[in-house]
């Protein structure tokens, strides 16, 4: 049993065994996330993972860290947070997924105003939901009490992912040619970006009473309901669909919108050409736009509109794409295509 406890620290403002009781509480989550490389139990110093290499010729490991920026804010004033995990979880295996990257383990960090245990578990809980959505290991973490740097009811999250490939088969940009299909895969609404704009939009930060009107252009569920909606994690689909099709590039559509991320999965030369009537903009986009008075081009360089992932393949091989897709149970479509230009991104 553990015995380690100081008086004077917790006088300070840090409950040490307040940590030792979150970790008990969390260890249920983290088992559901054990995979075959896992070689060490939670609580050392550092997380133990074995390389699956068997097959590959020049194993690869593609790193990706990242949090869920402003979205937290919402979280704790709604008083839920067991999904917000999922965001930080998405946000880094997304990113690595698109260098064709199969995630292997993933850590997080938790920097709180104060410990309680219950409120941290959650918050793991839903670290391992996104965990066993990208079939990744939870092999650590750290939860790190800091009173006077923050009000006792805050925190932010943070995690990063590790993954794998073979050399020869990451994602080459380069390969893409005038005419490859860009097909889009729906988003499950704001994701983990553009938040900073919504606060301002719906008041997040004056708890607007607005936020927990039920809405009927929202399937009736409430504004802060809505934009609490996981971040959607891509990597099963998209690495079934590695195995059956040529894919020359993958954008994850996160800051920046359709502007920052698309022109990143093109080489020079070429540039994509979106129709703007293809793409499938979801009912709070539209809310965004109209509350906030945000024009359309900020819209699409701000937020993913109701795609969270772009893919480049070939134009010969879109339908086969598509088609393994909708196996995997994504509702994909095709939104443009690549042509000879200097502009990178092109909605029209």
């Amino acid at each position: 049993m553990m015995k380690s406890y100081s008086e004077s620290y917790k006088n300070a403002g840090v409950d040490i065994t307040a940590g030792y009781r979150a970790v008990e509480l969390m260890k249920k989550h983290i088992a559901r996330t054990r995979t075959e490389g896992c070689l060490d139990d939670i609580g050392g110093f550092g997380g133990c993972f074995g390389l699956p290499v068997k097959g590959m010729e020049e194993p690869v490991l593609v790193s990706g860290t990242d949090g869920c920026g402003t979205k937290v804010k919402l979280a704790i004033l709604t008083d839920r947070h067991d999904t917000i995990g999922i965001d930080a979880v998405a946000m880094c295996v997304n990113d690595i997924i698109c260098v064709g990257a199969r995630p292997l383990f993933f850590l997080d960090y938790i920097a709180c105003g104060k410990n309680i245990p219950e409120k941290i578990a959650a918050i793991v809980s839903g670290v391992a939901e996104g965990c066993v959505q990208a079939g990744a290991a939870l092999i650590g973490g750290e939860t790190a009490e800091h009173p006077g740097l923050m009000p006792p009811e805050d925190y932010d999250l943070a995690g990063f992912a590790v993954g794998i490939v073979d050399r020869k088969k990451i994602l080459d940009k380069n390969a893409a040619r005038a005419g490859d299909a860009v097909l889009a895969l729906p988003s499950s609404g704001i994701h983990s970006n553009g938040f900073s704009l919504c606060r301002k939009v719906f008041d997040i930060d004056g708890n607007s009473p607005a936020l927990y009107q039920s809405r009927e252009e929202l399937g009736g569920k409430t504004v802060a309901q809505t934009l609490l909606t996981p971040t959607k994690i891509y990597v099963k689909p998209v690495l079934a669909l590695l195995e059956k099709v040529t894919v020359h590039g993958i954008s994850h559509i996160t800051g920046g919108g359709f502007y920052e991320n698309i022109p990143r999965s093109i080489p020079d030369g070429l540039g994509a050409v979106i129709d703007r009537a293809a793409v499938r903009v979801l009912p709070i986009f539209d809310l965004i736009a109209k509350t906030g008075g945000i024009p359309e081009r900020d819209m699409f360089n701000t937020f993913n509109m109701g795609v969270g992932m772009c893919l480049t393949v070939p134009k010969d091989e879109a339908d086969t794409a598509l088609a393994v897709l909708r196996e995997q149970g994504e509702d994909p479509y095709v939104i443009g295509e690549l042509a000879v230009s200097d502009e990178k991104l092109t909605i029209r």
